[in-house]
């Protein structure tokens, strides 16, 4: 991201401007996380995490969750508001936060090295992509395969415009945003498309016409 863009998210939690943050755990991801047949422990990356209640649902399903997080503000109250007592250390450019299986590391994602997150079995990208403004979403999923293996399988969630989608039946279709991103390296599959406000569970406004969609990332090395 720019350093614009980054004063304007740290600004926005400044601000308490954080109607984006779900203040549940995201029925989509309790609903196709099983589908993914994960290991118990396996090591679970979340980018930008905000303070997402994600991730503690995931660390009670027994893995080692490890979130990236620009603003101090989000991981603190994060910590706080999930009444966790974390240990602090720099690990390079970040501040790692850590309690039991959860740590997120504060810091610009895009500043991140494979060294610094270590090893990754899943990523759950929970609509990170799409949040991001258009023109840095290539440089965000080039970032995300320089940290993690090719063996990592995505849970990719999205919320995508009708509108800007050409085919009349693009509801059935991957979008040809995620396939021109991941398509060379990743098999897609499309698992799950519902209309945004269909019940109030993510950003995006009930009037809005878009979707969300489930998509699973499989590197096509290990097919």
């Amino acid at each position: 991201m720019t350093g614009r863009d980054n004063a304007l998210w740290l600004q926005f939690w400044r601000d308490r401007r954080t109607d984006f943050h779900q203040p549940a755990v995201n029925r989509l991801l309790a609903q196709f996380w099983p589908g993914l047949n994960p290991v118990h422990g396996s090591r679970v990356f979340v980018p930008l995490c905000g303070k997402s209640l994600d991730m503690l649902w995931l660390a009670e399903q027994g893995h080692q969750v490890i979130g990236v997080e620009l603003s101090d503000i989000a991981v603190r109250a994060f910590f706080k508001e999930n009444q966790l007592r974390p240990a602090r250390r720099r690990v390079g450019k970040f501040t790692l936060w850590r309690s039991g299986i959860l740590t997120i590391l504060c810091g610009d994602y895009f500043s991140l090295t494979a060294a610094d997150l270590g090893a990754v079995d899943i990523v759950y990208d929970r609509a990170a992509l799409t949040a991001l403004p258009e023109d840095i979403r290539e440089q965000y999923v080039s970032q995300l395969q320089r940290l993690v293996p090719a063996t990592a399988t995505i849970l990719l969630l999205t919320t995508e415009d009708i509108e800007a989608e050409s085919s009349e039946d693009n509801a059935t279709n991957i979008a040809a945003e995620v396939q021109d991103l991941y398509g060379e390296g990743f098999a897609i599959e499309l698992s799950h498309v519902q209309s945004i406000g269909e019940f109030d569970l993510e950003v995006g406004d009930a009037g809005e016409a878009g979707q969300y969609k489930v998509y699973r990332l499989s590197s096509k090395t290990q097919l």
